[in-house]
């Protein structure tokens, strides 16, 4: 038994159920922060130890701190990550704007896609 010496009951088994469920999501949000934290490049090496320490003395309060602190910086930091592995799966697959762009002008040309989601598509193939 994680909380009661009371036996198997509902209450004790929902109060378990809880209690993993935190752990569990502590340490996803841990596994999160760290990431961020080890991939920046605008933060001394100083700045990561105290980070780490402020995690690990203080688990909850430095993760919530952290998120609050850097929550504008993970979203953009991770935007740029998905962006770049983007653009590496595409030069590794071969993609090309040029070969997508006859690709839809073919489309277009049998009927299969719209004059609208032609320059739709088109727009995003530009970006």
């Amino acid at each position: 038994m994680l909380f009661f010496n009371d036996g198997f009951t509902f209450t004790n088994f929902l109060a378990d159920i809880f209690s993993i469920f935190i752990f569990i999501l502590w340490f996803w949000l841990l596994i999160t922060v760290s990431g961020d934290l080890f991939r920046r490049h605008d933060v001394s090496g100083w700045g990561k130890v105290l980070w780490v320490i402020f995690l690990i003395i203080l688990p909850y309060i430095g993760i919530f701190a952290y998120l609050i602190t850097q929550h504008r910086g993970m979203a953009e930091r991770n935007e740029a990550r998905a962006k770049q592995v983007r653009e590496d799966l595409r030069h590794v697959v071969g993609f090309s704007v040029a070969d997508e762009l006859e690709k839809l002008d073919k489309l277009k040309a049998s009927g299969s896609i719209t004059a609208e989601e032609h320059t739709r598509l088109r727009a995003k193939l530009m970006q």
